[in-house]
């Protein structure tokens, strides 16, 4: 994309920026594909101290590397707490959904909301094939949205003003 400053000089913009159209292997990229995984066979109680201990909502339950559920602390509450169940006494097997949307390192920001959106949930896995490379969150699209939407008014106030406007 180009912009013309006001002296006349055309110029293309340094910084790369991510929009509803970045792929979310840019994502990946940027935040790790660090993922935390929980085996079915372990306890309720396991899985939301896992959870706690690395401040995320939701762990991949994975059997020999590969993805058989996603748990989140919303399947926590309304599988076990709400229903009265022991957290410490309940297997991940017994409360995890085997229907899981995935998405691939190709998928953009744009699908991944739509995703989330039409089947109202938070978190998505990554897979390439059956490996598992990341996972992104709700919370990761909305930051990209944010970053190029940032981007785009800086951009557009040094195309109006031909010069660059600090930021905080």
């Amino acid at each position: 994309m180009w912009f013309a400053i006001a002296s006349g000089v055309h110029t293309q913009p340094t910084e790369t920026t991510m929009s509803q159209s970045t792929q979310i292997r840019e994502i990946i990229a940027h935040k790790g594909g660090n993922v935390s995984t929980i085996s079915p066979e372990a306890t309720v109680f396991e899985a939301i101290q896992l959870m706690a201990d690395k401040n995320i909502g939701a762990l991949l339950v994975t059997r020999d590397g590969r993805l058989v559920g996603i748990l989140s602390e919303r399947d926590y509450t309304r599988k076990v707490a709400l229903k009265g169940r022991s957290s410490k006494e309940t297997a991940v097997k017994e409360i995890v959904s085997g229907k899981v949307i995935s998405v691939t390192p190709d998928h953009t920001v744009e699908e991944c909301m739509r995703l989330m959106t039409e089947n109202r949930v938070r978190h998505l896995p990554v897979l390439d094939g059956h490996k598992i490379v990341g996972i992104v969150s709700i919370g990761d699209l909305v930051n990209c949205i944010i970053s190029s939407q940032t981007s785009t008014i800086h951009q557009l106030e040094t195309y109006i003003t031909g010069f660059p406007t600090p930021h905080a």
